[in-house]
């Protein structure tokens, strides 16, 4: 019976395939993995300027454009297409999975708690504060050849204080 073993325990020709199948999967980490960490920081890079923009635009708008009573601006749709696209009349979207301005909220608080002065004097109920944020799904790189299984969100807040026209 070692007869039968001995002739098998001395053959090397498929030693190499073998190690190849062992190291394999380390290696596609080892490959992969900063890309995919990469795409995942450009995104959030990506969604954090986009949301940092509309606040931005927001704040420039009127301040009759803000309802501190109810807490929200009187048409968002604006403020949530520069987020989405980068231009407040629409366009290509900024990430793949970026499909709704909805992913995008607006809301706004008013400051009264003191006696202001400046472009600030004459707002009757304080100071209108918009708050942007966004929070939109990730795909990963992997997710384009088929490989499923991450699921991550992105999500990004920015607050400016309305200045007006």
């Amino acid at each position: 019976m070692m007869r039968v073993f001995r002739p098998l325990s001395s053959d090397c020709m498929g030693a190499a395939a073998a190690e190849m199948a062992l190291i394999l999967p380390l290696l596609l980490v080892l490959m992969v993995g900063p890309l995919e960490i990469g795409n995942y920081f450009l995104s959030e890079h990506v969604v954090d300027k986009a949301v940092r923009d509309a606040a931005r635009y927001a704040a420039r708008q009127p301040v009759d454009a803000f309802d501190c009573a109810d807490g929200q601006m009187n048409d968002p749709s604006a403020v949530q297409k520069i987020a989405r696209t980068g231009d407040p009349a629409g366009g290509d979207q900024r990430l793949r999975d970026w499909t709704s301005d909805s992913m995008t909220t607006v809301s706004v608080t008013c400051d009264d708690s003191g006696t202001y002065t400046g472009i600030y004097a004459d707002f009757p109920d304080g100071v209108p504060v918009v708050t942007v944020s966004a929070t939109v799904p990730y795909t990963a790189v992997l997710g384009v050849f088929g490989v499923r299984g991450l699921s991550l969100t992105l999500h990004a807040e920015q607050q400016a204080a309305v200045m007006g026209e």
